[in-house]
């Protein structure tokens, strides 16, 4: 059995949606499948302003400038992401303060962030690992405290809730990705939420090259003109079209993922509580999306034999972040504050069991019976 670790998942309407695209005689952005989109996004999680963005990378590029970031501001977040997090307030001349995670959910360990904080300190950053969010209370606590702005990364994490509430509905920006590795794609995209009314203009201007098409577009100005600095983070319809098809039936989607996880959950609970493996923790008023299965066994040496011999079985189980403070731009740019005790640790006992719509009960099962074969040798 050959068990890939991501497809891209392919519904009824998707092609139905993409030829939509050229009858509509309009594939570049902001066209119907766009607003489709941004509008659904706005009523799922209950927020005011949502833009589409080309990755969950620009969407975090945009926040960054949006913060007003300054050279010599520094910005807290985990060292275990994504180079885009620490990219995004690089570009903006901000030094990254990376604090420890949390070892039950791999999230920033929200108790480390004052300790980390300076006259400099300007926005924070947590980052929802496999779609379980950070403890939004304590964070957006402590930013109140001290006037600083937060900054989710929420790109695994569209769909799930912190006590009741939608991720993205509760910090002042959220940014979420569509690549192909998520539980929604539009092959690569992202979108970014801006819970600041007054910011929502600037914005428009950053993600259309630094004019004001956008006002163009609802007639306010008789034409558009360069106005400030800005990107193309504007998707294609084509993207957003692909996007739609799965955004329409998205709780069917979900399900699907959540039944996986669970069966992996199941399946996995006898070498759990003989403590060869560490299954994920999801606490009680944290509501997932199933976007990754994950596992953490002994050490490095036991994980590189645990991918090679599912590799060897038709499995792609690849780890995940190396901490980014342990890079050469981490070194080079960013400083760690306090004790490094979980992140490396932990980083290195990770790995993750395919994931995707679809997955189905029978490659599930081979996947657990050969992680169990590979302990019992």
């Amino acid at each position: 059995m050959k068990i890939s670790f991501n497809r891209p998942a392919m519904f009824d309407k998707t092609l139905e949606s993409v030829a939509k695209v050229f009858e509509n005689g309009h594939a570049s952005g902001d066209g119907v499948f766009t607003r489709y989109c941004s509008e659904w996004i706005k009523s799922r999680i209950n927020v005011e302003n949502v833009l589409m963005t080309t990755s969950g990378s620009h969407a975090l590029d945009m926040a960054a400038y949006l913060c007003n970031i300054e050279p010599g501001d520094e910005v807290i977040m985990p060292s275990y992401t994504f180079p885009s997090t620490a990219n995004a307030f690089l570009g903006q001349g901000a030094k990254i303060v990376f604090i420890d995670v949390r070892p039950d959910t791999m999230n920033m360990d929200e108790e480390l962030i004052e300790a980390a904080i300076t006259p400099k300190t300007k926005v924070v950053v947590p980052v929802d690992y496999a779609g379980v969010p950070c403890e939004l209370d304590k964070i957006n606590d402590i930013a109140k405290e001290h006037s600083l702005l937060v900054v989710e990364d929420a790109a695994q994490a569209l769909m799930s809730t912190y006590r009741g509430k939608a991720v993205g509905s509760q910090v002042d920006f959220a940014c979420f990705s569509f690549h192909e590795t998520k539980n929604f794609s539009m092959g690569e995209g992202g979108a970014i939420v801006i819970n600041h009314d007054e910011l929502v203009e600037k914005a428009e201007i950053i993600r259309e090259k630094g004019t004001n098409r956008s006002k163009f577009f609802r007639g306010q100005v008789d034409k558009y003109s360069w106005v400030d600095w800005g990107s193309s983070y504007l998707p294609s319809e084509l993207c957003t079209a692909y996007l739609w098809s799965q955004l329409e039936v998205a709780q069917n989607i979900i399900d699907d993922r959540l039944s996986s996880w669970h069966r992996y959950f199941d399946g996995l609970q006898d070498l759990a509580q003989k403590g060869r493996i560490v299954l994920p923790q999801i606490p009680e008023h944290c509501g997932h999306n199933g976007h990754m299965m994950f596992i953490r066994v002994s050490d490095l040496d036991e994980r590189t034999r645990l991918i090679d011999y599912l590799k060897q079985n038709g499995i792609g189980a690849p780890y995940h972040y190396v901490p980014l403070h342990s890079s050469a731009a981490g070194e080079k740019y960013c400083r760690f504050h306090g004790e490094d005790k979980y992140t490396t640790a932990e980083s290195e006992r990770l790995l993750r069991l395919p994931m995707f719509y679809g997955l189905r009960p029978v490659e599930i099962d081979y996947v657990i019976e050969k992680v169990y074969e590979f302990f019992a040798d």
